[in-house]
């Protein structure tokens, strides 16, 4: 068993530290393989925590750390730092604040409702992102013709509390594919390979569970970005993976899981650059 400080050492190594002022990290290869965690961030610009109900733990709970971890062999990676409670890059701009509890899993997210100008400084890291996506993107597709973009998730299945019963598993893929936005029959050689290499990994002794549109569909703004702006040579694939790699309610890693599903994107890698050379 770890002791503290092990345990400590270890969760050290599978987390970023950026600066408070960081929106994002951009690492570009000459590859046509992206890896993007963009719910990975924890910082909220202190304006905005000042006008907060909902305290760290509560906003770390329905973030995505750790997914930065298994895109780090993904030759092009792009990592979010702020907290989707600042502004939600997976949202469509309209929607991209969450300004009431419907709009964050029924969170009362506010002690004040931000101003204007609150509001549109969030949105203006929104419309930055995008400009930036859409000339990484646009350079990959002039470089190599077509691309392949993995957007990284998590979720939750603890909504229960700690002591609570988790989702049914008939509800909650170990790993969830999402492909609501992409044309599912274009991009088949693809995807198809994808999931059949996650698929032969076994986690604590069982097949990995992975299935498409099961708890999630895809339908977040990166992926409908990707295919809306490059529908002939851009493949976003949606990938949650269910928060079997940490502990939800107190954000302790599990650090042997994290490192097989990094193992798993890493040595995805030459499937998908195969599959898409083939359908080139």
């Amino acid at each position: 068993m770890l002791d503290q400080n092990s345990h400590l050492h270890q969760a050290d190594q599978l987390s970023l530290f950026p600066a408070d002022t960081d929106l994002w990290s951009v690492h570009r290869a000459d590859s046509p393989l992206i890896g993007t965690a963009i719910h990975n961030g924890h910082h909220v610009r202190p304006e905005l925590v000042k006008a907060m109900a909902l305290d760290e733990a509560g906003r770390l709970r329905e973030e995505d750390p750790f997914t930065e971890y298994t895109i780090r062999d993904v030759p092009n990676r792009v990592v979010f730092h702020r907290s989707r409670f600042e502004i939600d890059l997976n949202r469509g701009r309209d929607g991209a604040v969450y300004l009431t509890p419907e709009q964050a899993w029924g969170l009362k997210v506010w002690r004040e409702t931000p101003g204007e100008g609150m509001v549109h400084r969030s949105l203006s890291v929104h419309d930055s992102y995008y400009a930036m996506l859409d000339q990484m993107l646009g350079d990959v597709t002039a470089r190599f013709g077509q691309f392949v973009l993995l957007d990284m998730h998590s979720y939750n299945h603890r909504r229960n509390g700690p002591e609570g019963a988790p989702t049914p598993e008939a509800d909650a893929p170990v790993i969830n594919i999402g492909t609501a936005s992409m044309d599912r029959q274009r991009w088949a050689h693809v995807l198809d390979p994808f999931i059949a290499h996650l698929k032969s990994y076994d986690l604590n002794g069982k097949s990995m569970d992975v299935r498409e549109n099961v708890a999630f569909q895809g339908n977040g703004e990166q992926t409908r970005f990707v295919h809306a702006n490059f529908p002939q040579g851009g493949c976003a694939i949606a990938v949650e993976f269910k928060k079997v790699f940490m502990d939800e309610w107190t954000g302790a890693p599990a650090p042997e899981v994290l490192q097989l599903f990094r193992r798993m994107i890493a040595e995805s890698l030459p499937v998908l650059q195969a599959s898409l050379e083939a359908g080139g």
